[in-house]
């Protein structure tokens, strides 16, 4: 599947784990857990990033 996915990186909760990729689309995603063996139960498009130098921007906006 590469280089089309790349794992970028994860959080991990008490009780879950959250895994952030750079992928075309959803279905990409659970292709990449299904051949891999592990369990997806969403699958979420991060549509904007608000970080320190563009929160004022982005709050704006909402």
């Amino acid at each position: 599947m590469e280089p089309q996915i790349q794992w970028v990186h994860s959080y991990i909760t008490a009780d879950k784990v959250y895994c952030v990729y750079n992928a075309p689309n959803k279905e990409m995603v659970r292709k990449h857990a299904k051949q891999g063996g592990f369990p997806v139960n969403s699958v979420s498009q991060v549509t904007n990033i608000i970080d320190p130098t563009t929160a004022e921007r982005a709050i704006s906006k909402i």
